[in-house]
C-alpha cells in the first residue's frame, strides 16, 4: 500500500504544479495548451544540465539533481516566451499557437537530444539518461517536497498578494486593470512566464521518477491532463489538486489491478489510458459547471478600452 501511494505521488505533484502554472497564465487571461511542450523543453534542459554536471562531479552528488531542476525551470520559463510573444505581442489566436508550441518542442527537443547524444556520448539515440533522484526515508523523492512547498507558495501569492489580485484582475477584467495604470501586457508576461518555469519543473521530475532518462515519450500528454486538471478545478488550486489526486489514482490503481490478476504485461499500456478515460467521464458530468476567467482567450487591446 505504501509504494502505490509514494509512485502515485511522483506522478501526482509534478501533474499539479504543471496545472498551477496553467492556472496562473489563464487567470491572467491567455490560454496555455502549451503546457505539454513547455514541461518537454524544460525537461530536456534539466536533463542536459544533470548530464554535464555528472561527468565533472563525483559520482553520487546530488548536486546534479539539483542544477537539473534548476535548469529545467529556466529552460521552461524562456521557452514560454515564445507562447508569450505570439499570444500578447502580436495577438496570435492562443489555442493555434499552444498547439503549434507543442509540436514544435517535441520536434526540437528530439532533435537537440540526438545532437547532445552525437556529441557527448557519441551515439544516435534520442533519450538522455538521468540517475536516480535523491529520496527519502520512506520512499519519498525530494523533489516532492520542493513541488508542496512551491504549491503552497504559489497559492499565497495568487490569493493573498496585491500581485495575485492584479493578475487575476487581467483574466477577468482587464480594462479595468489598465484604468488603474497597470501594464495588462507586462502582467501576462509574467503569468505565462511562470507557467513555463513551473512546467519545466514538472517536466524533470517525470524524467526522473517514470523512466530515469529524458525522452518525448516519458511526458506525452501528460501536460493536457494537467489543463483538464485545472478545468475541473475551475481554475482553483485546492480543487485541482483533488482532479490530481483522482488522475493519480487511477493510473497506479489500474497498474496494481494488472499486476493482482497476473495479467499480460501488454495490459500495462491499456492502463495508460485510464486518467484519460476518467477524464472522459468527468467532461461528461461537470462540464456544465466549470467558470473560465471572463476574458479568457481574449487579446488585449488598450486602444479599444
Amino acid at each position: 500500500m505504501m509504494h502505490i501511494i509514494t509512485d502515485s505521488l511522483a506522478f501526482i505533484l509534478p501533474l499539479l504544479i504543471m496545472a498551477i502554472g496553467g492556472i496562473f497564465s489563464e487567470k491572467s487571461g491567455v490560454t496555455n495548451l502549451a503546457l505539454e511542450g513547455l514541461q518537454g523543453f524544460g525537461a530536456f534542459a534539466g536533463a542536459v544540465a544533470a548530464a554535464l554536471c555528472t561527468a565533472h562531479l563525483a559520482p553520487g552528488s546530488a548536486a546534479p539533481f539539483y542544477i537539473a531542476l534548476l535548469a529545467a525551470v529556466i529552460g521552461g520559463a524562456v521557452f514560454s516566451l515564445l507562447h508569450a510573444l505570439l499570444c500578447i505581442r502580436f495577438r496570435a489566436d492562443q489555442v493555434v499557437s499552444g498547439v503549434v508550441i507543442n509540436l514544435f518542442s517535441l520536434a526540437l527537443t528530439t532533435c537537440l537530444a540526438k545532437s547532445f547524444n552525437r556529441i557527448f556520448s557519441h551515439t544516435a539515440q534520442n533519450r538522455i539518461s538521468l540517475d536516480i533522484a535523491p529520496q527519502l526515508p520512506g520512499g519519498f523523492y525530494t523533489f516532492e517536497l520542493i513541488i508542496i512547498a512551491l504549491a503552497g507558495l504559489c497559492w499565497f501569492i495568487l490569493y493573498r498578494t496585491r500581485f495575485g489580485l492584479r493578475l487575476r484582475a487581467c483574466g477577468d477584467n482587464p480594462n479595468a486593470v489598465d484604468a488603474a495604470g497597470l501594464s495588462v501586457e507586462r502582467i501576462r508576461y509574467t503569468a505565462v512566464i511562470i507557467s513555463g518555469g513551473l512546467s519545466g519543473l514538472a517536466g524533470i521530475c517525470f524524467a526522473y521518477s517514470v523512466t530515469g532518462c529524458f525522452s518525448s515519450a516519458v511526458y506525452m500528454g501528460y501536460g493536457y491532463l494537467s489543463i483538464a486538471a485545472l478545468i475541473f478545478g475551475n481554475w482553483t488550486i485546492l480543487p485541482t489538486l483533488k482532479a490530481c489526486l483522482l488522475f493519480g489514482l487511477a493510473k497506479y490503481l489500474g497498474y496494481e489491478l494488472v499486476k493482482h490478476l497476473n495479467m499480460p504485461s501488454s495490459y500495462s499500456d491499456l492502463v495508460m489510458i485510464l486518467p484519460y478515460a476518467v477524464t472522459l467521464i468527468l467532461l461528461i458530468f461537470y462540464s456544465g459547471s466549470t467558470r473560465a476567467p471572463r476574458a479568457l482567450g481574449e487579446a488585449f487591446d488598450k486602444g479599444k478600452r
